[in-house]
């Protein structure tokens, strides 16, 4: 099973089409492109009233379950380095290996997943990181999010592999999902 994640802002979805693309993108790799097309717009119905809903859409070759929860932001300062050569390139819902690595956060907040030396991401979202000119994103993260797509497609956000040994070199980092969008982290801390 995988999921998907949408954001609805008093009664909008946002950004459908990214999250379109990749609900059609893991069907046609996990499930073969010959089924049939499913148009997330027609199938959403967000629940009248104003504030933040989390839809989730849980679905493989078909579409199991759609549900709105109100949405609350976890806080997040800090993020522990974790090593890990975990495989995550659809937005399964079994999320057991994340949520072992989390616990190994220890007092931080959250975990930054590090693959053969190289940054990735949180266990709930992508990461840039601020360089004094611009935003930095790894060039391979665990999961291709529909901000993270956005934001590179509209050019505030440049790809590159980002090595653990540079990361002291940034200003700050910021993190992004569809749910925060893109979140700088002030006073952010990076625990080895």
């Amino acid at each position: 099973m995988l999921f998907e994640t949408i954001c609805i802002q008093n009664g909008s979805i946002q950004h459908l089409s990214y999250h379109q693309s990749r609900f059609d993108a893991s069907r046609a790799a996990l499930f073969g492109s010959d089924l049939k097309r499913l148009d997330l717009g027609t199938l959403i119905k967000p629940p009248a009233g104003s504030g933040t809903l989390k839809c989730r859409i849980v679905y493989d070759r078909q579409i199991k379950e759609i549900s709105y929860t109100p949405y609350t932001p976890r806080r997040i300062r800090s993020v522990k380095l974790v090593d890990s050569a975990i495989d995550y390139d659809h937005k399964f819902s079994d999320r057991e290996a994340i949520e072992e690595l989390l616990g190994m956060r220890g007092s931080a907040d959250e975990i930054l997943i590090v693959r053969d030396g190289l940054v990735t991401d949180t266990s709930i979202a992508n990461i840039a990181f601020y360089n004094g000119r611009s935003w930095v994103t790894p060039k391979s993260p665990l999961l291709r999010g529909t901000t993270r797509e956005r934001l590179i497609r509209s050019g505030f956000l440049v790809p590159r592999d980002i090595r653990v040994d540079e990361i002291r070199r940034f200003e700050r980092f910021a993190l992004m999902n569809a749910m925060i969008g893109f979140e700088p982290i002030e006073n952010g801390i990076i625990v080895e």
